[in-house]
């Protein structure tokens, strides 16, 4: 099992100061958040994606991937170009992060990227559910 699934923390969100909803304080894992479900996972994940439209200017999925996987963790290109492929989009696409099936997507295709599994969509809904 993967570390975001064992954590149930699908985007492998880091640990800050600022505690999230659902999160386990303190963490087992030394990097990165846990969760007591995985639903409380997705709905970090939702959350920071719609932070990133709101307060930080994210318009395009290259965007929002390039600020989720920064080029100095990762091969942010091939980040972007899986992420578009699964959710037969161009990277140029400019997704509605208030809507729940754009959002939705956006977040099972990251998990996807992060995890090597697909996301499980009642696990995401759960998440859009504790918005």
């Amino acid at each position: 099992m993967t570390r975001g699934l064992r954590n149930n923390n699908p985007g492998n969100i880091r640990l800050s100061a600022t505690p999230w909803q659902g999160e386990i304080r303190p963490s087992q894992d030394s990097s990165f958040c846990q969760f007591t479900s995985m639903g409380h996972g997705y709905r970090a994940l939702l959350k920071l994606l719609r932070n990133y439209g709101r307060l930080h200017g994210c318009r395009t999925v290259a965007d929002f991937i390039s600020r989720w996987a920064p080029p100095h963790e990762n091969n942010t290109s091939a980040y972007i170009s899986r992420v578009c492929s699964t959710m037969h989009v161009p990277a140029t696409y400019q997704p509605d992060t208030d809507d729940h099936d754009t959002l939705c997507a956006l977040a099972a295709a990251i998990s996807l990227v992060e995890n090597g599994t697909p996301a499980l969509m009642a696990d995401v809904e759960a998440g859009w559910a504790l918005l």
